[in-house]
């Protein structure tokens, strides 16, 4: 006779699929660590591909500038006047159209055909800063500025005696390759189309120095500008004071005295010179 050994499906033939409490807790505190491992080397690969961007746009709005004053006789937009570069002042008023609106100013600059027309190349990746229009948030339009030296009909309070370039060829000291010509401006500092580094005190009384505008430090305290010549670079700011704290939605007061500030001095001597 044979006899049949029957088994409780609940010991045989089911197996247990559950995590106990501290398996669990095991594999939270895996991913956690691998997290922390990770997630700067991200933030790093994000920044460097923003800086990568930023060069570009500076790189292609430089080339458009170039092809412009070809096919102006050399002389140079204004970064500031009734011919300048681009119209429009922006803040953080929704109802303000320059703010947000590509059509208000940005088409109608004197550079919009030589860029290809393209938006992009206007404003910094990694500027964040929005307004809100009718309850909908939009990204503002532009963070390039153009050195306020170049053409402007304004600056001569910023520095007197100092060359204002209006031709290509005006660019002698201290030349193209060292001459910036457009930079990314902060958010809050951000109005008209021109930056203006003042040239008070220059190059002797540090006590006299100041910063009238200021640069943009997007990426990890560095901002980007293009030169004269047509390469970008990636500056390193290195004064507090030249980065002071970012208050959304609020403009930062201007034209601040900034002694001994060895970023005013660095702007300062790529932006004009003395008038022999």
């Amino acid at each position: 006779m044979k006899t049949e050994i029957r088994f409780p499906l609940t010991t045989i033939g089911r197996r247990n699929t559950g995590f106990t409490l501290i398996e669990l807790l095991v594999v939270i505190a895996i991913i956690a660590i691998l997290a922390g491992m990770l997630l700067p080397a991200l933030g790093k690969a994000k920044a460097k591909a923003h800086g990568i961007a930023c060069l570009n746009n500076g790189r292609q709005m430089t080339l458009a500038w170039k092809l412009y004053v070809d096919d102006s006789d050399d002389f140079l937009p204004q970064s500031y006047g009734p011919n300048e570069w681009v119209h429009g002042s922006l803040n953080f008023s929704g109802s303000n159209r320059s703010n947000w609106d590509i059509e208000q100013d940005i088409t109608k600059s004197l550079l919009w055909d030589y860029c290809g027309g393209s938006p992009g190349v206007w404003k910094c990746p990694a500027d964040k800063s929005t307004v809100t229009v009718s309850g909908t948030v939009r990204p503002r339009v532009r963070s390039l500025s153009m050195n306020g030296w170049f053409n402007s009909t304004d600056v001569q309070g910023f520095g007197a005696g100092f060359r204002i370039y209006k031709k290509s060829s005006d660019l002698i000291e201290p030349g193209p390759s060292a001459t910036w010509l457009f930079m990314d401006e902060r958010e809050d500092s951000m109005n008209d189309g021109e930056m203006v580094v003042g040239m008070s005190g220059y190059p002797d009384r540090p006590q006299a120095w100041k910063l009238v505008d200021y640069p943009a430090s997007y990426h990890n305290n560095a901002g980007g500008l293009s030169f004269a010549d047509g390469h970008s670079e990636i500056k390193k700011w290195t004064d507090p004071r030249t980065m002071p704290a970012l208050t959304k939605g609020q403009l930062i007061p201007l034209n601040v005295a900034s002694p001994n500030n060895q970023d005013a001095l660095w702007l300062m001597e790529r932006s004009t010179r003395k008038v022999n």
